[in-house]
């Protein structure tokens, strides 16, 4: 067994990893995330005390799924790409999209976040775990940049100041040739809100950048160009919908309907 001593931002990635655990336990599971359940029966944490209720494991599962659709989207137009996996967490998304040979994908997080990422999962061809925080971004000059890169950071950006997200926009869309970057953006309201989720306050984490306006983001990394904007809630065939308990149906039946409300939290993709 893993032990874990996290606080703050690094505490959060055990609630995301255990939803996608829990969520791919399901019978009627989106995400199929084995790798994360594996991880979740080696920590030694009382995952039940997060008190995690099903509605925000399938949220959870859902944006993971979203995300991980735009990056297998981005490699089957670009073979020999390389994906930047930011704030990667416990997250298992290089064996869940399992990247073909050709890919170089980089996971980038604290340096023991990093180490226990490296007890708990293998390695593989192609495939780098790089430990630094994201204020230091001296690790970006060991990255090739000869191929298209897909920056993806999955519950990330809340929680760096915009003088952190912006110049690492920057170097990144300065130094690689052409590229996407994809993640999950809060209005201020969103970011109150999620700020005052139970799981989350209680790891001490400050959520820091909110994102009103996606284009606003245009204006301030120059290149950047705004390709989807989607709901966190937003599915094309609805079979998620019904996994939801009434009063989650409800609320999401209230947010589709109120544009200000959408924009609470979204995903995000740009290109450049």
């Amino acid at each position: 067994m893993e032990k874990v001593r996290l606080t703050r931002e690094k505490a959060t990635l055990l609630i995301t990893l255990y939803a996608k655990a829990e969520e791919s336990r399901m019978p009627d599971s989106l995400l199929q995330d084995h790798y994360a359940a594996g991880a979740v029966a080696r920590i030694d944490y009382d995952f039940s005390s997060l008190g995690m209720r099903r509605d925000e494991m399938i949220g959870l599962a859902m944006r993971a799924y979203t995300l991980d659709a735009w990056v297998r989207e981005f490699i089957a137009a670009h073979p020999g790409a390389t994906v930047l996996h930011l704030g990667c967490g416990m997250d298992s998304r290089v064996f869940r999209v399992d990247p073909p040979p050709g890919v170089n994908w980089f996971d980038v997080d604290y340096p023991d976040v990093i180490d226990l990422r490296r007890a708990l999962y293998p390695p593989r061809s192609g495939y780098e775990m790089v430990g630094a925080p994201m204020s230091d971004l001296g690790w970006l000059s060991g990255i090739p940049t000869d191929k298209p890169v897909l920056v993806v950071a999955e519950g990330l950006f809340l929680y760096l100041s915009e003088d952190e997200v912006l110049p690492l926009l920057r170097t990144v869309t300065t130094q690689f040739p052409s590229g996407e970057v994809a993640f999950d953006a809060y209005s201020r309201m969103g970011l109150a809100l999620a700020s005052r989720n139970r799981m989350f306050r209680a790891t001490g984490a400050v959520m820091r950048w909110s994102l009103d306006n996606p284009l606003d983001l245009e204006a301030q990394v120059p290149g950047l160009r705004l390709r989807d904007e989607q709901w966190v809630y937003e599915e094309s065939d609805g079979r998620q919908w019904a996994r939801y308990t009434w009063p989650a149906r409800a609320a999401v039946w209230l947010m589709r309907r109120v544009r200000p409300l959408r924009r609470l939290g979204r995903l995000v993709r740009y290109r450049y």
